[in-house]
């Protein structure tokens, strides 16, 4: 079977060289060269002549970190909504979130699985074990070193 790939755009995503994109010794012609060095080191150039571009990203921004946890909770709420179960997050465990679950390194996967983690996890062992009804509320807070899950009518 043939594919036809004329019209098709590809993206590949790497951390590679992530450690240099956020060293604040580097300028930018450094810190490019060296995150391409780390590509050409782990890529064949055979691979590396097929891509047209190679686009590089700035580390995220607290306010961009805040938007994923909120693209995050939203999925939550849409799951929840056919049980008409509503989820409030307080803006200092949308804090503690972004603060813990943030990898310079790994970028925001880990903040994803953190959000699963933290709080789909306890949410679901919840609903299983009958904690959270239809129709009742859910308020995530900060609460020492993690968050806390309480239940409102």
């Amino acid at each position: 079977r043939t594919v036809d790939f004329r019209n098709v755009l590809l993206i590949l995503t790497s951390n590679l060289g992530s450690q240099y994109l956020i060293d604040p010794t580097l300028d930018d012609s450094a810190r490019r060269d060296s995150v391409m060095a780390a590509v050409r080191q782990a890529f064949k150039p055979e691979f590396l002549n097929r891509l047209d571009e190679i686009v590089m990203f700035d580390a995220l921004s607290k306010d961009e970190l805040a938007r994923i946890v909120d693209l995050q909770l939203a999925a939550f709420d849409q799951r929840l909504a056919v049980r008409r179960i509503t989820v409030t997050v307080t803006d200092a465990a949308r804090t503690w979130l972004t603060d813990t679950g943030y990898d310079p390194a790994y970028g925001a996967r880990p903040l994803r699985r953190l959000v699963h983690t933290a709080i789909g996890d306890p949410l679901a062992r919840m609903l299983i074990g009958g904690a959270v009804l239809d129709g009742q509320h859910v308020v995530v807070d900060s609460e020492g070193e993690g968050l806390a899950l309480r239940v409102t009518d």
